[in-house]
Order: structure tokens, then C-alpha cells, then sequence
């Protein structure tokens, strides 16, 4: 049993284009994990669901941050504001003036709304993978590439960054198409390299507009950072987890 490395990180993103949320320990079922990409935010005049990667009236959404209680109750907070319950007509407010436009949080779905939840819904703009792994090396790989660029996991939105060492001249999950990893309890199969977008250059906190991160990646590895996984075998994962190859 060949240990390649530990869970360094686990997150999950309760609203589709928010910040995420850091986890120590999350259950894992067939379709992700547990409060994964539950809501969408829509610009109102349209019910256009945001694009960060392709509209600049979007790009502050990344900065809004999110938790869930009991990974069913929305809360949001824009930058310098409270934590307010979401869906709801007091966070659409704070969330509208920091945006500069009306903007609305709805489920994905009525079967992602809040009890007694009667207001609008939308759907998600693409069908999300159950798993987004992300390795150590990889970012080492990218920061070898890019020294002054800030080579952060939350550009990328995984849901596990496992700790690994470098592989020099190489993004090695990338290699691993078809594989099945053990992650602690937890069985994926890598389904496919995770294919990057204009995303990964927006500033977020604590980090600025990069586009030469995406140059890079595109140039060096066919656009792609990160795999997409999915769940054989669910599982509790907890951050120090092993990942081995199966």
C-alpha cells in the first residue's frame, strides 16, 4: 500500500461562483459532496445566472462568501457586511448593492430550497462533476511556470487538494485519466483532466487579476489543472486522509 499523498484541504461551494467553504471533514455520496453547488445567483432584469469567467459585472461575486448550517441553511456575506440567510429578500439587498445591479441568490431546483421556500428558482448553467481533485504538485508545477503569480487553490475551486510532493516538469493528475484512488475511505475513478477557464485569473482576496495563470496553464498543459472524479465508493474524508492509487 503505497501512500502518494494526504488531504490537505476540502472544500465545498454552497453557491454556484461564491467563495467556498473549508471543511475539516465532509461526508462524500455518489454525486459530491454533501451542500455542493446548491444555489445560483442571477442577475433579476434577465434571470441570467452569473459568469465570472465571461462577464466583468461579475467579477466581484468571487469575494462573497458563503456557509451553510447544517449543509441545507444559506448564509452570504458581501465583503464588510453581516452574514445574512439566503434565499432572502435582506441578502438579495446587500448582495444588489454591492454588486451594483439586482441580483438574486434561488435553489438550484426546489429540491435544494429552504422549507417553505415559495420564490423563484433557476438552474445551473452546466452539470458539475461529483468530485474536483487538485494536487500540491500541480500548483508547484504552475508557480515553477509563473513564479510571480499567485498559484492559490481557490482560483481553482477543488473540492480536495491533496498534499503531494512535486513531480518536476509535470501536472501529474493530469496523467491519471482512468485511475481509481483511495482517499482515505473513499473510491474515485478520474474521469477527466478538469479543462480551466477565465476564472482562475480574477482577483479574490488576497490575490490579484492574473491572466498569465491561464496563459500558462494553456501553453503548458493543454488548458487543463486539476481532474474531474467520480464517487465508486462514499465515504467521510477528513483533512490528513492518505490518497493511494487502487
Amino acid at each position: 500500500m503505497n501512500d502518494i499523498g494526504t488531504v490537505a484541504e476540502l472544500w465545498r461551494y454552497p453557491a454556484s461562483s461564491l467563495a467556498g467553504e473549508r471543511q475539516d471533514a465532509i461526508l462524500v455520496g455518489p454525486a459530491g459532496m454533501a451542500g455542493d453547488r446548491m444555489f445560483g445567483l442571477v442577475d433579476v432584469s434577465d434571470n441570467e445566472i452569473a459568469r465570472p469567467d465571461r462577464e466583468a459585472k461579475w467579477h466581484k461575486v468571487p469575494r462573497i462568501r458563503t456557509r451553510l448550517a447544517n449543509d441545507r441553511a444559506l448564509e452570504v456575506a458581501v465583503p464588510g457586511g453581516d452574514w445574512l440567510s439566503a434565499p432572502g429578500a435582506e441578502c438579495d439587498r446587500a448582495i444588489s448593492g454591492y454588486l451594483g445591479f439586482a441580483a438574486s441568490i434561488r435553489p438550484f431546483g426546489q429540491e435544494n430550497a429552504p422549507p417553505a421556500y415559495a420564490g423563484p428558482v433557476t438552474a445551473a448553467r452546466y452539470t458539475k462533476a461529483p468530485i474536483h481533485l487538485l494536487t500540491t504538485a500541480s500548483l508547484a508545477r504552475l508557480k515553477a511556470l509563473h513564479p510571480d503569480g499567485a498559484a492559490d487553490p481557490r482560483r481553482f475551486r477543488p473540492n480536495i487538494v491533496v498534499d503531494m510532493a512535486a513531480v518536476e516538469g509535470s501536472f501529474p493528475e493530469t496523467e491519471w485519466i482512468g485511475r481509481k484512488l483511495a482517499v482515505g475511505e473513499l473510491l474515485l475513478t478520474i474521469s477527466e483532466p478538469c479543462r480551466r477557464c477565465g476564472f482562475t485569473i480574477i482577483a479574490q482576496d488576497g490575490f490579484d487579476d492574473d491572466p498569465a495563470i491561464l496563459r500558462n496553464l494553456v501553453r503548458h498543459n493543454a488548458h487543463n489543472l486539476g481532474v474531474y472524479c467520480t464517487v465508486d465508493r462514499p465515504a467521510r474524508v477528513e483533512i490528513g486522509a492518505t490518497m493511494r492509487f487502487v
